[in-house]
């Protein structure tokens, strides 16, 4: 078995992420890397104050998002990787049968790494298509000196092509983990699972064991969803912070890439869940429960994780940007008191509240379009 060029454009979710990353960290390291040019232009107390929140800003910026957004593409490579091994296991289980040792079978996942190179090549274009734009907002101002663009080939090689190797190497090495199991389990489709089997005894209606159920079987979609309401949640908030504190540019790029991350794990985690309990649902709907009680039964579990994300993501963006505020930009003038607020957090809350059950309601009803017959043919 191969793992296919074509299997890893299937990893849009990923180039999504790096996409975001890149376009985010190589701005910001270009810009510190232009601005450490004109250090020794810096001749008063007011330009070197400034000069350093610059320099702390882009410290702040790419460590914050390049970091979160690394975490992610690992958890999320992860779990596209033991996807791919699950619903293969049948395949792999003859190659190990057949003498293939388990790095013989995992090398073939780095071509896994061609979605994270295209979506590092992507973000690093894009940046350079911002980044007039971005310069002229920094410039702003009589502080400092202009900071002219300077293209560093050397980003690319940090940004592009080590990431590129550093996530096909993971995807070898955690395929390799996964793969080391009995063949005779993979050609069962059986997962080497720990822990006690629940009879559901304790649970008051099949539709709550379920939930139950679908919940302890995707644990990974349990972060997914978080991360999609956390990144909804901080994103749209900070945006709305940056006319005041930075540039109406910088508010639409961190609004738009909140969205994109948002909707794109959305998207990923809800498809995944419903793919995977095809047979489930198609199974109730046979015993006569309606799309309503499907859904309960296999999304409404990730609700709670959903509010928590959306939690999470409104402490993040308020006490990020109150430590860009009161110790980044502390010595320069002008900059307003930043407070949370309120009205913002609300408003959000409820755009999400919609947004989130609107589009969880859609899939429920999406539900009615399972195919009985091919599902239980299958």
């Amino acid at each position: 078995m191969v793992v296919s060029i074509k299997d890893s454009l299937k990893l849009f979710g990923i180039s999504i992420m790096t996409c975001c990353a890149v376009t985010v960290c190589n701005m910001f390291i270009n810009y510190y890397i232009d601005l450490m040019s004109i250090k020794d232009l810096i001749d008063n107390p007011a330009s070197k104050a400034f000069f350093d929140a610059q320099k702390m800003t882009a410290t702040v910026v790419c460590s914050c998002a390049g970091g979160c957004l690394f975490a992610t593409t690992v958890v999320m490579l992860f779990f596209y990787i033991k996807h791919y091994i699950d619903s293969h296991s049948k395949e792999i289980g003859i190659l190990k049968a057949l003498g293939y040792s388990d790095f013989r079978v995992a090398r073939g996942f780095s071509v896994f790494g061609l979605s994270v190179f295209t979506g590092c090549v992507l973000g690093f274009a894009f940046s350079y298509i911002l980044m007039p734009v971005f310069y002229n907002k920094q410039n702003e101002g009589d502080y400092m000196p202009d900071v002219p663009i300077r293209l560093h080939p050397a980003l690319f090689i940090a940004l592009v092509i080590l990431p590129s190797l550093i996530f096909a190497a993971i995807a070898v090495f955690y395929a390799c983990f996964k793969l080391n199991r009995p063949c005779i389990n993979l050609l069962k489709e059986i997962e080497n699972v720990k822990g006690k089997n629940r009879n559901g005894r304790d649970k008051e209606t099949f539709v709550a064991e379920m939930r139950s159920s679908v919940l302890r079987s995707r644990k990974t979609l349990i972060f997914f969803i978080a991360f999609s309401s956390y990144c909804f949640s901080s994103m749209i908030q900070m945006s709305a912070s940056m006319d005041e504190l930075a540039s109406e540019m910088m508010g639409l790029m961190i609004l738009g890439i909140g969205i994109v991350l948002a909707f794109t794990t959305l998207y990923i985690a809800v498809t995944t869940v419903i793919r995977g309990n095809a047979k489930n649902i198609a199974m109730m709907r046979v015993f006569g429960y309606e799309s309503g009680e499907c859904k309960r039964a296999v999304l409404d579990g990730y609700r709670v994780s959903a509010y928590i994300g959306f939690a999470l993501g409104s402490a993040y963006q308020y006490f990020l940007l109150k430590i860009m505020v009161e110790i980044v930009f502390a010595d320069i003038e002008g900059v307003p008191e930043f407070n949370f607020d309120i009205p913002v957090f609300f408003v959000t809350l409820a755009v999400f509240i919609v947004v989130y059950e609107g589009i969880m309601a859609i899939y429920g009803r999406s539900m009615k379009a399972v195919d009985i017959k091919k599902i239980m043919s299958e």
